[in-house]
């Protein structure tokens, strides 16, 4: 009689785990993908933010025109970006370039008491800090995620189920982890 029990509390308890903690992974991976979508809102509006900085400094910085040139090509590029790994890499080249800019502009005697720009500056200067705390939100999701589908005995049919490990956003080039470097000497 007693294994009798324990087989039907088995047959109960078995499937009952297991539909608990596919919900659980259901419920991980959309924290993830609203994870990313919270960088996504803050990439948006430093996207949004960009022109409006370069418009207000480019009638000031006619000799500059290249770092100028530099921060909307790189723009564009994290514009197309595609996934963690792809935006980390191209907001990183938008980040040295945004820093290069401000760099310079705060050589400029009419643009640093420029309420515009300096208005410009400082929402900048916040958005990169929410992309920054929604960067390590997502990482922390992600990885509780991913640590969720490899732990046994979830791992046993996670990967059956369509559970794939989420994309940690990390840079990945030595290049974009280097301090911008500032050369005002005019040549």
């Amino acid at each position: 009689m007693l294994v009798l029990v324990v087989l039907v509390l088995l047959v109960v308890a078995v499937p009952l785990w297991a539909a608990a903690s596919y919900n659980r992974l259901v419920s991980m991976r959309n924290q993830v993908r609203n994870g990313w979508r919270q960088i996504d809102v803050q990439l948006k509006r430093r996207h949004d933010l960009i022109p409006n900085l370069v418009n207000a400094v480019r009638g000031s910085m006619d000799f500059e025109r290249d770092t100028l040139t530099a921060v909307m090509d790189a723009r564009s590029k994290a514009l197309t970006a595609t996934g963690p790994a792809d935006a980390a890499q191209k907001e990183g080249q938008l980040t040295q370039a945004l820093g290069r800019l401000i760099a310079v502009a705060e050589n400029y005697p009419t643009l640093k008491s420029n309420d515009n720009v300096k208005m410009l500056q400082e929402e900048l200067s916040g958005t990169e800090n929410k992309v920054g705390f929604a960067r390590q939100f997502y990482n922390d999701i992600a990885t509780n995620y991913n640590t969720a589908q490899q732990v046994f005995p979830a791992n046993l049919f996670a990967t059956a189920f369509g559970f794939t490990a989420a994309e940690l956003f990390e840079i990945t080039a030595p290049a974009d982890r280097d301090v911008p470097t500032v050369d005002l000497s005019r040549r």
